[in-house]
């Protein structure tokens, strides 16, 4: 018997998966405690709705992920620190003064978790930062970081 997945099964298959499961296992297992329901157009049709809505959902990220991206290849981040002697900066910056300056200074909304740094930047200078902003889709920050 064909069979939707309702939700991950370990050892049998993930959400939103069709599978050829025994018609025992089906009906006194999957079926009652609602993990998984019968293949037919009905629920095929709806299956194919929530694939369609994640897909769509999936190419308006990767859009907005581009346009950042593009945003990102115009601009200079500037951060005033407060540094010491031989340019060295008191503390650093971190992925979270930077997400928090981009916001600020140009309004660009990323995650700190998006962005690639390393270690924390320690000195002064201009520096070329990647950020991970989708699947494939990544963008270049570059960050000019002054004394104060």
């Amino acid at each position: 018997m064909k069979v939707i997945l309702m939700s991950d099964i370990k050892g049998v298959g993930k959400k939103d998966e069709i599978i050829n499961a025994s018609d025992g296992y089906a009906r006194n297992f999957l079926f009652p405690k609602k993990l998984a329901v019968e293949a037919n157009a009905e629920n095929l049709g709806k299956l194919k709705g929530r694939n369609d809505s994640k897909k769509h959902k999936k190419d308006l990220e990767k859009n907005d992920a581009q346009q950042i991206a593009s945003k990102l290849e115009n601009i200079t981040l500037k951060i005033e620190v407060k540094a010491g002697e031989n340019s060295k900066i008191f503390g650093g910056v971190s992925t979270k003064e930077i997400s928090e300056q981009l916001e600020k200074q140009y309004n660009i909304k990323i995650d700190k978790k998006k962005i690639e740094l390393k270690e924390t930047i320690k000195n002064l200078g201009t520096f070329n930062i990647n950020a991970r902003l989708f699947e494939g889709v990544n963008g270049n920050i570059k960050i000019h970081i002054i004394s104060k």
